[in-house]
């Protein structure tokens, strides 16, 4: 039997679908009216969850085939209003985006990682280098799982570092905040951690695969010149205020990691490959191969060689990448005229860009606590974009940049239990109380919003490409 919150989310979801449909919206051609009632649906469903947020996007993508594309049932030539409806096969194409792709690369270098235990063997040598001192500990704890995070999801970092630290925790006094610190240390690093890199956590993908649809490209050596530098300071003041707010009593801990190199031929053949793909990536801007098509290399290679089978691909996170698939679909029709629609209900000018860039950060920072940090993103991005094309904030105003700052500030989300996966995954160490995870949590939002808006004013613009021109 539903719940009554989701029976309400259910309904909610219809009236929003039908009533911009049914009324006429001063404003709106048909088809935007049509899109925008779809975008109501999916942000009500997406927010209350009254279905898996996947499967939401799924609908998003039938019914903008069936109301939107040139095998409408809705549209005619009566009501077209010089709209043209693009081609079916343009939202179904969303589920092969480049982004999709390059996710789904990120995937299989997981995967393969976890199989042949290259994570657990790159965990132990660096925290080898951060030697046995408390504070050290607490500072390799959050590196590693930051790093990790950067390249494999962070639900799964989370997971697997949490049992590298319950050993740990088990040998430390009942009465010593160190164990709330070193706990803490895992969801903080898995959060931060996945901003570096575009496969890191899909609030990236979803930013890239929106400026994208926009003609412009970040490459993955250009977000990680973005991201690497505010993430490895966020990470160094995270490290400092977990030491202030659970002050150590020990000044000593004892780690052991049971790993050991696996040398069998898939096992060498997936460093090597795991290796390669990584360079490559963070490599692009000299040979030119886009970080897509690199992506493919792990997804033929670990097929063909039998490192990725038939049964590790069923443990994959597929709702992952439906949930972005969505995204970028519901972006598309976003651009028939409800964007603009929503922008133009709010004079923006009075705001001024940067404050603009600021309130957007704000409200995704707000959002993200409450929902999914994708959701948050996929509703927000597209806003921001289009706040920039259609010249509602001024011409100054850099949509490519606020963007970003909406992507950075979503995954700086990790107030409660329920804002990310690896703050839940934390909760189940039964160390941690909504309390500590709040305080902790509160320093991590505010350094990566300042700092988020500092480095987009005056450093950024560096390393983005230009506002296309318009026309």
């Amino acid at each position: 039997m539903q719940s009554p919150k989701k029976i309400i989310g259910m309904v909610l979801a219809v009236l929003g679908l039908l009533i911009p449909i049914l009324i006429d919206i001063n404003g709106l051609t048909y088809a935007g009216e049509i899109a925008l009632g779809i975008f109501f649906m999916a942000a009500i469903l997406w927010i209350s969850e009254a279905v898996p947020i996947w499967s939401t996007s799924l609908l998003v993508i039938f019914l903008q085939v069936l109301l939107l594309s040139n095998k409408s049932l809705l549209l005619n030539e009566g009501n077209l209003e010089g709209f043209a409806p693009p081609p079916y096969q343009t939202f179904y194409n969303s589920m092969a985006s480049t982004i999709i792709i390059l996710f789904l690369g990120g995937f299989y270098l997981a995967a393969a990682a976890v199989k042949y235990g290259l994570d657990k063997n790159l965990t132990r040598m660096m925290l080898k280098l951060f030697g046995t001192r408390s504070s050290n500990v607490v500072l390799g704890l959050l590196i590693s799982t930051a790093t990790l995070s950067a390249f494999m999801s962070n639900t799964a970092t989370a997971a697997m570092m949490i049992t590298v630290v319950l050993p740990i925790i088990a040998n430390l006094k009942a009465d010593d905040p160190l164990r709330i610190g070193v706990a803490m240390a895992i969801p903080c690093g898995a959060n931060i951690g996945g901003i570096a890199t575009p496969i890191g956590t899909p609030p990236n993908a979803v930013v890239l695969g929106a400026l994208a649809e926009q003609g412009v490209t970040i490459s993955f050596a250009q977000w990680m010149m973005i991201a690497v530098p505010i993430v490895v300071v966020v990470l160094f003041i995270t490290w400092r205020a977990l030491l202030i707010i659970f002050p150590p009593q020990s000044k000593q801990l004892d780690l052991s990691i049971e790993s050991g190199w696996n040398t069998s031929p898939l096992a060498i053949a997936t460093y090597i490959i795991f290796g390669l793909t990584v360079l490559l990536w963070v490599t692009d801007k000299i040979h030119g191969i886009s970080s897509s098509i690199v992506a493919f290399l792990p997804i033929a290679s670990m097929s063909l060689l039998g490192i990725i089978t038939k049964g590790d691909l069923k443990t994959f996170s597929w709702d992952v990448l439906w949930l972005m698939a969505g995204g970028l679909s519901l972006g598309i029709s976003m651009r028939y005229g409800p964007a603009e629609w929503l922008i133009g209900l709010v004079d923006w000018t009075m705001f001024g860009p940067v404050i603009v860039v600021c309130l957007l950060g704000f409200i995704g920072y707000i959002l993200s606590n409450l929902i999914s940090n994708t959701v948050a993103a996929t509703i927000l991005v597209p806003i921001a974009i289009t706040m920039g094309m259609s010249g509602a904030v001024g011409q100054t105003f850099n949509w490519i940049l606020a963007s970003i700052v909406v992507g950075m500030m979503v995954s700086f989300s990790m107030l409660l239990p329920i804002s990310t996966p690896p703050n839940a995954i934390a909760m189940s160490t039964g160390m941690i109380e909504t309390k500590h995870m709040t305080r902790i949590g509160v320093v991590v939002g505010v350094v990566g919003y300042l700092l988020s808006i500092l480095f987009g004013l005056f450093v950024w613009k560096h390393f983005i490409p230009p506002l296309p021109v318009a026309g």
